[in-house]
């Protein structure tokens, strides 16, 4: 088995312009994905291996599917600052001014490509496992962040994690000019709830560094989990874990890691 393999660019819009276009707008409606503007800073491919497949998320062919997926565990979003989505119109509103908008961001659907679904051909074969992202993107200084990652509870403690971070980490480091050409970044890095220890655990297992806890790095809704300033219980904050993996970790030893546990893991 292949640990990673780059599959060839498709047709994906990624002007990197927020604007909403009618263009864009008529995609959605007609479920076209080759119109769907990704608007990412970098290119996108697709991801895949012989058991995941990563593609980029596309509302009108994954929102349904995600929403029915998670809408009746919101403990998925325990620690995430956003979510939980009660219904298909708050997802798509979602992905498309949090995540569409924002061009340092960009989502991937995680298709799990040894569990057919034949009620849903559009997805290529395979299952909607959930998603994985980068954020927080820097051409000009070449680092980005893994994140949104959110697998859905029958995919949980099986290799569809493992393979999907695998997938984007290789892609994050390959050089532009190699045989699977990725993006050439120096830094990936990881936050997360500095109470999330599942996602610290994921993230060290996958060959990442803890770096220290960033205290009080954000700001959190009303809803979400999360500490008070004293005498001011209007706005909960969290400390964030901050994770990392660097070129010169990748090159000496956690590359060779990560495509290993790909490779094993069942």
């Amino acid at each position: 088995m292949n640990a990673a393999t780059h599959a060839t660019a498709q047709p994906y819009i990624n002007s990197s312009d927020p604007q909403i276009s009618p263009q864009r707008l008529e995609a959605v409606g007609q479920g076209d994905q080759k119109l769907y503007d990704l608007n990412f800073c970098l290119p996108v491919k697709e991801l895949e291996n012989e058991r995941v497949r990563l593609t980029p998320f596309i509302p009108s062919l994954h929102a349904s599917l995600y929403t029915d997926a998670t809408r009746t565990h919101p403990g998925l979003y325990r620690y995430f600052p956003w979510g939980p989505f009660p219904d298909l119109s708050s997802t798509q509103n979602f992905f498309e001014v949090s995540v569409r908008q924002v061009a340092h961001l960009v989502v991937w659907a995680v298709i799990d490509k040894t569990r057919p679904d034949p009620a849903h051909p559009e997805l290529g074969g395979g299952s909607l496992a959930g998603t994985i992202g980068l954020l927080n993107t820097s051409p000009e200084h070449l680092m980005t962040e893994i994140g949104h990652i959110l697998i859905f509870p029958s995919f949980q403690r099986t290799h569809v994690a493992t393979n999907a971070i695998g997938l984007l980490l290789n892609y994050c480091f390959d050089a532009p000019t190699s045989t699977t050409p990725g993006l050439g970044m120096r830094r990936v890095q990881w936050q997360a709830h500095a109470e999330n220890a599942a996602s610290i655990r994921t993230a060290e297992r996958m060959g990442l560094k803890l770096e220290g806890i960033i205290r009080w790095q954000r700001v959190l809704r009303q809803d979400k989990e999360g500490l008070v300033r004293d005498n001011d219980g209007t706005k909960p904050g969290r400390h964030s874990a901050l994770l990392a993996v660097c070129w010169d970790d990748w090159e000496c030893g956690v590359k060779d890691h990560v495509n290993r546990l790909i490779v094993r893991t069942v």
